[in-house]
């Protein structure tokens, strides 16, 4: 189950390395630096600026001579690891995908009670999205001027977690934890909501709205509208 904001957040910083690890191994057929010890801290250089940039400039504005420049790595020390922007978008892509399945994988593999799995999943999402941020915005931002391949990709991911929240109600409703509701739609808003979270941050941080009372107004919401009759 997920604790504090800040003990995920340590969790967190761990599991950025473990993502870029498995990006380099699924990627090991056009990376050409054998070495996994170098790779890796320079994926996670790449992943990084290139969020950042995407931030400031926009990702279609950014060129791999920006990347360059930003992340400290040559013209020629990026292209070991990419060949070109369609490349780069498929790496961060991935490497957001890999990260949030992994996380809400991790907080609610072996919570059984139904409630507590939603809760858990909720505060991952929230906390993750916080600590992300900007992938999560270049994710729904960005979506829709992705070229084809990638743009599904990002759709999936989306739909991928809304699958998570929808098998956890209908779970809770067949165990008569929840009412019956319509699983598919309480899912899909519970997501909107979520990326209210990191569309937003100026209005909540405005409401002086952290992470943990985000995270704990979700619960309480779902736990009054999923209450049994």
């Amino acid at each position: 189950m997920v604790g504090d904001f800040e003990s995920f957040k340590a969790d967190l910083s761990l599991s950025k390395l473990e993502i870029c690890r498995a990006l380099y191994r699924q990627n090991a057929g056009h990376i050409r630096i054998r070495k996994e010890h170098v790779a890796v801290p320079n994926l996670v250089r790449i992943v990084e600026s290139t969020l950042r940039l995407a931030r400031v400039k926009g990702f279609h504005a950014m060129s791999l001579r920006d990347l360059s420049a930003d992340s400290g790595m040559s013209i020629g020390g990026l292209y070991a690891y990419i060949r070109n922007k369609d490349d780069l978008v498929h790496l961060i892509q991935m490497h957001g995908m890999l990260l949030t399945r992994r996380t809400l994988h991790d907080y609610t593999e072996g919570v059984d009670d139904p409630r507590e799995r939603l809760h858990s999943a909720l505060r991952a999402h929230v906390y993750l999205s916080e600590l992300m941020q900007p992938w999560f915005y270049f994710s729904f931002m960005e979506t829709r001027n992705l070229p084809q391949p990638q743009k599904k990709e990002a759709i999936a991911i989306e739909r991928e977690v809304e699958d998570i929240f929808h098998d956890i109600i209908v779970e809770g409703m067949e165990r008569e934890c929840f009412r019956r509701v319509d699983a598919r739609l309480l899912a899909a808003i519970s997501k909107a909501m979520m990326q209210d979270w990191y569309l937003k941050r100026r209005k909540y941080r405005d409401h002086e709205v952290g992470p943990t009372a985000y995270a704990d107004f979700l619960c309480d919401m779902m736990d009054r509208y999923l209450q049994p009759d």
